[in-house]
This record gives structure tokens, C-alpha cells and sequence, in this order.
């Protein structure tokens, strides 16, 4: 009988996972200084996290310094090194209920 409960719920778990998933409920306002780098960002907002891909396009290594504004959280700083024709990502992750994320980001050129 149980057998039969669990068949019966996986493809309902199935449609409200990606509900689930898709749940953001905040805005994201990414303010870059790339210093004439060729840096793509990206964001993937989901309802507890934030990831940002960052693409170098550029022939040399390049250093991003992250730095993550949440209210009510505690602001978050980050670095990523990014090889030449490489994507690099780095999450955020919330602490309490977030209704915007401020992300600022620099990029210069890493010094090896």
C-alpha cells in the first residue's frame, strides 16, 4: 500500500520543486568597475542564495573583489581569481529574509 503512496507522490514532488526553486522574491542590482576588462556577470537569483558567474574574456588573469549587501544581513566580501577564457561563480547565501541584493564588484588585472 505504501509502494503505491510513494509512486503517486514523486511526480507531484516533481512539479513543485521547480515552484520551489524559482521562488525569488528579492531584486539584484550588480555595480561593476571592470577597468576596461573584458568581464562578463551574470546572476542566478534563487530564493536563498545568489550565485555570480563572472567570465574572463580577456588574455590575462583577472582578480574580482565581491562585496555583497543584504540588508538586514551582515555585508559579505569575496574574491575570485578568473583564468583567461574561463568562468568562475561565487554564491551568497542568505542568513535571514533578504528583500534586495547590492552587489559591487571590481575587477582588475591579477598579478601573479
Amino acid at each position: 500500500m505504501s509502494r503505491g503512496f510513494l509512486t503517486g507522490a514523486v511526480p507531484i514532488l516533481a512539479l513543485l520543486l521547480p515552484c520551489v526553486a524559482a521562488g525569488q522574491t528579492y531584486t539584484v542590482d550588480v555595480r561593476p568597475v571592470l577597468n576596461d576588462l573584458d568581464v562578463k556577470i551574470e546572476t542566478v537569483a534563487m530564493s536563498g542564495a545568489l550565485t555570480l558567474r563572472l567570465t574572463n574574456n580577456t588574455a590575462g588573469r583577472v582578480r574580482c573583489e565581491l562585496r555583497y549587501d543584504a540588508a538586514p544581513q551582515t555585508p559579505r566580501r569575496a574574491t575570485a581569481f578568473v583564468e583567461p577564457g574561463r568562468t568562475a561563480q561565487n554564491t551568497f547565501r542568505a542568513q535571514r529574509k533578504w528583500f534586495s541584493v547590492v552587489v559591487d564588484v571590481e575587477c582588475r588585472p591579477a598579478e601573479r
